[in-house]
């Protein structure tokens, strides 16, 4: 097993990890509103984190999304860190499955588009991570639209990937378990997406936050998924990423036969040594100089 197996595995971990802390500290500092509650004002007498009691008032300044939690410091800081060392590892992982689809098959279109959103998107998560949704909104709101929308397309691009990849019964339930996190994925993102528009209902709007919440995670267990094929990634990986992606004519397997099969007499600088490392024994002067007049039956 290949310790590559670590990388995807690191990133759900990290990420999920990460962003629930950010969460957590966000809801001590009373700088959001908790999940679990359903009850929005207008407006509120006090700010959310000048409020004191166990029922807090709450507004859609304060609706708990991923963003949102990550908007004021201490925890913003933790955001950006986050989003910056996911985007890093997002664009490893991407490069790395497109080097290992050409090294074990062959390159194709799916292939190439995949590792063309997977790099966009980890741009937009690095947009959206450095610039907080209160200090400058439209950029972090292209940023987050980037990384939803490419994230989308990677997960479905890899899906079909995997099912035209896809020879023995593992590698089939492999495409069944990753069609169906792609139409979760689908379903909460253009949920979330539409009643985020709707902004008179408090409770779309809520279901909305949640179901960003959910995109992000099943968008990082996919990247898990990875671990399947990671877990029998060869160096000759990482040779196709050295030849820039180049794929080559035959299976490296094929390589290596024609190597063992190779001769093993290569020409050297004399005549004399040919002659001898080829099992001609020694020759000299004249016998060349016979071999040579002769056509040079026995020689090169």
């Amino acid at each position: 097993m290949s310790l590559w197996i670590i990388l995807p595995i690191s990133l759900p971990v990290f990420i999920i990890t990460g962003i629930w802390l950010v969460y957590a500290m966000a809801l001590y500092n009373q700088h959001v509103c908790p999940l679990s509650n359903w009850l929005y004002n207008d407006s509120c007498e006090e700010l959310l984190p000048l409020q004191k009691g166990p029922v807090l008032c709450c507004t859609l300044e304060n609706l708990p999304l991923i963003s949102k939690s990550g908007t004021l410091p201490p925890e913003s800081c933790f955001f950006s860190l986050i989003c910056s060392t996911g985007s890093f590892i997002v664009m490893l992982i991407g490069l790395l499955r497109y080097a290992q689809v050409i090294e074990r098959h062959q390159n194709c279109v799916l292939n190439t588009a995949g590792l063309s959103t997977c790099w966009i998107c980890a741009a937009g998560l690095i947009t959206a991570g450095n610039f907080q949704l209160d200090y400058a909104k439209v950029l972090h709101y292209v940023g987050a639209g980037v990384a939803f929308t490419c994230s989308m397309l990677f997960v479905s691009l890899q899906t079909a990937l995997t099912y035209k990849l896809a020879k023995t019964q593992q590698e089939y339930l492999l495409g069944h378990i990753r069609l169906t996190m792609s139409l979760l994925t689908f379903m909460a993102l253009v949920l979330g997406g539409a009643f985020f528009c709707v902004e008179t209902s408090f409770v779309l709007q809520h279901i909305s936050a949640i179901l960003e919440w959910v995109f992000c995670m099943l968008v990082m267990l996919y990247y898990g998924t990875f671990a399947f094929e990671f877990s029998a990634m060869s160096p000759d990986t990482l040779v196709v990423l050295s030849r820039g992606g180049g794929a080559s004519r035959f299976p490296a397997s094929v390589h290596h036969k024609l190597e063992a099969s190779a001769p093993s007499c290569y020409p050297p600088d004399g005549l004399a040594m040919l002659y001898s490392e080829c099992g001609g024994g020694e020759m000299t002067s004249p016998h060349i100089t016979q071999k040579l007049s002769s056509g040079g039956d026995g020689g090169v």
